[in-house]
């Protein structure tokens, strides 16, 4: 059973808030941290992995989060961690499997359900291209290849990428306080079900195409080939043009953002009065990303940048070291903080501008 207390603290892991999460986890020391929560009993060390938060993870192992514990499925953080590490590269590598593997190192050997560890994870990888390779060249022979065969693998594979790249991306993103289907298993179902829906459609075509004993003429074969090479261009196009879509759709949510954020200094530090008798709380603060890390704050406040102009670059990255400066913050906003969230408030104006001064720090070296 889940305490009142350890349902909270899962709450600051998912809104991200770093600050406050530490503030508990002070505070209440009998806290545990090593508790399941959910339909797919995850810990909270395996849902800062899954939001890719390596601050709180850290803070986790700190408090004695347990490495081994498993979720539902038998994965650990680990296993979570190097899943991420192999999709996103060497920062995630460094930020989530370094140190999970350094507090447990037996981790590394720890199976899921399915008898995969982390280790294996991480060698399938390395050896993953060969392997494709070796058992594409010994199962079939150039010379009786299946044109219409070959069509339909690529139509498949289109197919899962298509799919993966629309609904892929949300597996990691939800979580369920209760027993009832939550939308992370939704997905992961409605998706096991549609691959084998397509995989079990393209074994019947092949198997149909591999009986037809029909020889085609030399016109036949060569309008099927222009046939398809026009329909590969074609969805070619269209992934380019959904990539394209998604681009400028990330970028205008970053631009609004950023507006927003400077509308918002522009309101509180600027458009008052000293003698302005309004009391500011925490949600009237103009964070650049209310609930998210000092990391992405920066990013929304330098968003738009040129970070190949060193000058430019620096002009704005001091203008906002300038405006987050704890003292001169304090000079101009503390008389009108709320007492309740006055310390809060102060903390994370402390955590945004030494994480300035870090960026400021790394363009010198």
């Amino acid at each position: 059973m889940v305490s009142h207390k350890q349902k909270k603290l899962w709450r600051f892991i998912e809104d991200g808030d770093l600050l406050q999460l530490k503030s508990y986890l002070k505070k209440h020391r009998d806290v545990s941290v090593n508790f399941s929560r959910g339909r797919r009993q995850r810990s909270p060390l395996h849902l800062a992995c899954s939001l890719k938060n390596d601050d709180m993870l850290r803070l986790l192992l700190k408090h004695g989060a347990d490495v081994l514990r498993k979720d539902r499925k038998g994965d650990t953080a680990l296993h979570i961690a190097v899943n991420k590490a192999l999709k996103y590269g060497k920062m995630e590598y460094d930020d989530f499997v370094v140190p999970l593997k350094k507090s447990c190192p037996e981790a590394m050997k720890a199976p899921n359900n399915a008898g995969v560890t982390p280790e294996d994870l991480l060698e399938w990888m390395k050896h993953k291209e060969p392997a494709d390779d070796l058992s594409s060249s010994s199962e079939s022979d150039p010379d009786e290849a299946d044109p219409e065969k070959e069509w339909l693998n690529k139509l498949f594979d289109e197919c899962e990428d298509e799919f993966n790249e629309a609904f892929g991306a949300y597996d990691d993103y939800f979580s369920s306080d209760d027993d009832e289907e939550d939308f992370g298993d939704w997905a992961d179902r409605i998706r096991r079900e549609y691959f084998e829906k397509k995989h079990a459609e393209a074994q019947r075509l092949a198997a149909s195409s591999s009986g037809w004993k029909k020889r085609k003429t030399p016109r036949e074969r060569e309008q099927e080939q222009q046939t398809n090479k026009e329909n590969l261009e074609r969805l070619q196009r269209e992934h380019e043009e959904y990539l394209a879509r998604a681009a400028r759709k990330e970028e205008e949510t970053r631009q609004g953002k950023k507006r927003k954020y400077e509308e918002g200094c522009a309101a509180t530090f600027h458009g008052s009065s000293s003698g302005d008798s309004k009391k500011l709380s925490y949600s009237d603060i103009p964070w650049p990303a209310a609930r998210g890390t000092v990391k992405e704050m920066v990013e929304v406040m330098l968003h738009g940048v040129d970070r190949r102009d060193t000058k430019a670059f620096c002009k704005a990255l001091r203008k906002q070291q300038m405006l987050w400066h704890p003292d001169k913050f304090a000079q101009r906003c503390e008389a009108r903080l709320e007492e309740k969230d006055k310390q809060r408030i102060l903390e994370t104006v402390t955590a945004l501008s030494q994480e300035l001064n870090r960026v400021a720090q790394s363009l010198r070296t």
